[in-house]
């Protein structure tokens, strides 16, 4: 299901606007509709700038929305660390809080069928 919205932002691929915050914009607008395609909006986005805190915040999120949680906390390792590096604090926080509930989920035993 292609937005207007998304219609519009793909119009702008390979121009000259065409950068990490036009595929960070896909990926956010793509997360709704198929968080597979926007995680590869979110890795474009920080192969373009690898310093782009929100854009690893956003592939880990999608990541896990798309069902490879071990993929999210790789990229959610990898952002908390650029942000931090960076001095992107809040980033770093809301990472590490996503990072330490995915894993917390992995960790716990399957229940049982009731």
């Amino acid at each position: 299901m292609t937005t207007p919205q998304i219609a519009s932002l793909e119009k702008l691929l390979g121009g000259p606007r065409d950068g990490a915050v036009l595929r960070f914009s896909l990926g956010n607008a793509w997360m709704a509709h198929d968080p597979a395609r926007a995680a590869g909006y979110y890795r474009d986005a920080v192969s373009r700038d690898p310093t782009y805190s929100a854009a690893w915040k956003g592939l880990g999120r999608a990541l896990q929305a798309a069902g490879a949680p071990q993929e999210a906390v790789t990229a959610w390792r990898e952002g908390i660390a650029v942000a931090e590096k960076k001095g992107d604090i809040q980033a770093a926080k809301e990472m590490k809080v996503f990072l330490r509930r995915l894993e917390k989920s992995l960790s716990a035993p399957d229940e049982p069928p009731s």
